[in-house]
């Protein structure tokens, strides 16, 4: 009974402590186009049944007034981009996120393979690629 005890209060240990580890990408963050680098938007990343997903909260800048998304295909297309969820259930792996097909780019409507890592606690760095070829930018924490 004892032994049985300990172990549980070791595992709800280890669990709130990969918990609270998994929670830091949580939040608001300010978008660098790694091209222009200008800000671009606020995403907010959340986490629901344990994987990673992200939505457009503020367009800086935009060239128009509540814009669509005319370049996205399907269900997306001529959507709002500001509400638009753009990182689509990322699964945790040691040091990163990673998802087949996880972020959408609204300016080109293509849907990319991503990979997202924290460089410290406001630092983000997103990674969207096709095979070999890939592009990087680096999102800081508003919230």
């Amino acid at each position: 009974m004892k032994n049985t005890i300990k172990f549980l209060l070791i595992a709800v240990i280890m669990f709130s402590f990969t918990a609270v580890k998994a929670q830091k990408e949580v939040g608001i963050w300010k978008t660098i186009d790694d091209e222009t680098n200008k800000a671009k938007s606020h995403v907010e990343l959340f986490i629901k049944n344990g994987k990673l997903y992200g939505k457009i909260v503020k367009l800086i800048s935009p060239e128009v007034e509540n814009p669509l998304c005319t370049a996205c295909q399907g269900n997306l297309y001529n959507e709002p981009i500001i509400g638009m969820q753009i990182v689509n259930g990322l699964s945790k792996r040691k040091s990163d996120w990673f998802m087949k097909l996880g972020i959408l780019d609204p300016n080109n409507g293509k849907v990319y393979d991503c990979k997202m890592w924290l460089e410290d606690e406001n630092t983000l760095n997103v990674r969207g690629f096709q095979g070999p070829f890939y592009r990087t930018q680096t999102w800081y924490r508003v919230e």
